[in-house]
């Protein structure tokens, strides 16, 4: 017989952990029926015990299965009662309920809103106010798989739990703090809700996960900081905690949408002058050492880093400009688009022009202008021009432009300007987002 699947033998390790201590319950159990004193008391042991057995033999059968009997478990009615005798419970009697509830949200997600619509979070975000550690963790999973709803969410916030889902961040499983992650990520769209995040310390919560989550967690714990750095009282203290190199990593990885997120991220957390400094310096060692996946997105990055005036010494004192031109020789057609892309942007700065033409950059766009990729021609083009109306270079372009058709010409010129058009408008929007953070 094969081994266990991983999933199984953590189910097998929960329920064991989850067991009560049924010695000591059945001793209590006798002594109370053998005292005869009263007969209230017994009634209550009996009631007590009965629903002690019954609250383990449904988070034992909530445990087993796809998901189809805990689901079973939820629609029978059973959450309801577990939910009406959670609060009245005592301590070691509350652990097996919370438990057995934690069974039923984790393996049966139509549970959920079950537990939710019926006044499950209120009650949850109550007992964490005063439980033991022992039923803290399983209170703060059960809070995760809630505030995954749209509903759960809006009543977590009301009730001023917030740091509840902070802290379920921090502990627990893996999927829980993951769960919790994705539900801080939503939260944090709101203006009100990141500031409250923020002054719990999501941050570091956030950049701690991470560090130690799997590829999976990573996506979501990336998308999830980038929206709370969206706002530039927030982009030093993402910086600061150490997110800047979990995002460099995340771009050199195998998901395209990790990728995407870091791309987002870094063209973000730009916005400040020291945040383009570090940020350079990865894409660099990217450009150099990455895939060819990893370099295409970095050479986009460093075209959204020529948008904001403080970069652009940045990307120039990072060392890029000369990997940029060497790429444009030896790279794949994608990557070799990519960084054309780069360069051409890049182009628009005069000290840039300089620098790309040190490097070699004007004979190879030249021999672009004959290449296959219709877009690699665009922005070599696009680029070339450039360097003509720069007088300081105009002599060393001037043949290939002669070569180009006046109707070429033309369709290049207004893109041009159409693009300097909208870089000047989006630095318009940066130096005001500089200054006015409340505008985000």
């Amino acid at each position: 017989m094969g081994s266990s699947s991983p999933q199984i033998l953590l189910r097998k390790t929960t329920i064991e952990n989850m067991n009560p201590n049924w010695e000591q319950v059945l001793d209590q159990f006798e002594q109370v029926m053998a005292s005869g004193i009263d007969e209230a008391l017994q009634v209550d042991a009996m009631k007590k015990l009965a629903y002690l057995s019954a609250a383990c033999c449904l988070r034992r059968i909530s445990c087993h299965g796809d998901g189809r009997l805990a689901t079973e478990v939820g629609q029978s009615g059973a959450i309801h009662s577990l939910l009406r005798l959670l609060p009245e419970s005592d301590h070691d009697f509350q652990r097996v309920l919370v438990r057995c509830l934690w069974c039923a949200v984790t393996f049966g997600s139509e549970n959920r809103v079950i537990v939710a619509t019926n006044g499950g979070l209120e009650i949850v975000v109550a007992m964490l106010n005063s439980c033991d550690e022992n039923t803290r963790k399983y209170l703060l999973e059960i809070l995760s798989a809630l505030t995954l709803m749209r509903e759960g969410r809006r009543v977590l916030s009301s009730l001023g739990g917030l740091r509840f889902l902070v802290e379920a961040a921090r502990f627990g499983s893996m999927v829980s703090r993951e769960r919790a992650c994705q539900a801080i990520g939503l939260l944090g769209v709101r203006k009100h809700a990141r500031h409250r995040l923020v002054e719990l310390g999501v941050i570091p919560v956030l950049v701690e996960l991470f560090h130690v989550g799997d590829s999976t967690t990573k996506l979501v714990v990336g998308n999830s900081l980038g929206v709370i750095s969206a706002r530039v009282d927030y982009i030093r203290l993402v910086a600061e905690a150490g997110a800047i190199p979990l995002y460099a990593e995340l771009l050199q990885g195998p998901d395209f949408t990790g990728k995407e997120i870091a791309e987002d991220v870094f063209c973000i957390l730009a916005v400040a002058e020291e945040n383009a400094i570090s940020i350079a310096e990865h894409l660099v060692r990217i450009l150099r050492e990455g895939d060819d996946e990893s370099k295409i997105v970095a050479a986009d990055v460093f075209c959204g880093l020529s948008d904001y005036k403080h970069s652009i010494p940045v990307v120039r004192s990072s060392g890029a400009i000369p990997i940029l031109v060497n790429l444009l020789r030896d790279g794949n057609v994608e990557v070799r688009e990519r960084v054309s892309g780069a360069i051409a942007k890049l182009s628009y700065d005069k000290e840039d022009r300089i620098a790309l033409a040190d490097a070699g950059a004007v004979p190879l766009m030249i021999e672009v202008l004959h290449d296959e990729s219709e877009e690699l021609r665009d922005t070599a083009t696009e680029a070339l021009i450039n360097f003509y109306e720069d007088p300081s270079l105009q002599e060393r372009i001037s043949v290939a432009i002669d070569d180009l058709s006046l109707q070429r010409m033309e369709m290049i010129r207004l893109h041009a300007s159409n693009e300097q058009m909208v870089r000047s408008l989006r630095r318009m929007f940066i130096e005001h987002l500089t200054l006015d953070p409340d505008l985000v």
